[in-house]
């Protein structure tokens, strides 16, 4: 069983930043991916960044350019830094952790941003 918190969400206005963070309750490396995923009200969930173990990540076409995916392996922390950030990013943003075929979500955290 993989538990994930995630915090750092708000409001923030157009063109600010925000930097999310999910903490694991174990060791990063006993997982195959981690990443963040965003739902917005009446759409599907997407994925916007993930990290493998291997510390390689890949992005949507959507941030690429503004969100930055990291990981503090001391602190079995994994984050998202949204740059320059647009009213469309407003959603629920869900940290994920991929062991195996199993898929761990945390609970979500709301970023909205304001025009």
């Amino acid at each position: 069983q993989v538990q994930l918190e995630e915090s750092g969400g708000g409001l923030v206005q157009a063109g600010g930043s925000l930097r999310l963070s999910c903490a694991t309750s174990g060791s990063i490396f006993t997982v195959n991916a981690m990443g963040w995923y965003r739902q917005a009200p009446g759409k599907q969930r997407e994925l916007v960044a993930r990290i493998t173990r291997g510390g390689s990540a890949n992005y949507a076409d959507f941030v690429k350019g503004r969100f930055t995916i990291s990981r503090d392996i001391a602190k079995n922390t994994v984050y998202l830094q949204m740059n320059s950030l647009d009213p469309e990013d407003t959603a629920v943003y869900y940290c994920n952790a991929l062991r195996g075929l199993t898929a761990y979500w945390g609970q979500g955290t709301q970023v909205t941003v304001s025009s």
